[in-house]
């Protein structure tokens, strides 16, 4: 059985957060968190989700 990838969102600010929303209702979530991207690395995840927040024209932004 193969699992899905986590979502990937690009964002331009280093700064995020997350509740967990977006494919499922917000109630549905989890409790909101602000997380901020390490400019060498270019990404943050969710400890939540999982979800990978990279940040655009960082290190770790690979075009579409």
């Amino acid at each position: 059985m193969d699992i899905p990838p986590p979502e990937t969102i690009r964002v331009t600010s280093p700064a995020v957060a997350c509740d967990g929303s977006g494919e499922v209702a917000p109630a549905l979530g989890h409790p909101r968190v602000y997380l901020r991207i390490d400019p060498e690395l270019g990404f943050v995840e969710c400890g939540y989700c999982d979800r990978r927040f990279v940040l655009e024209g960082g290190p770790a932004d690979m075009p579409a």
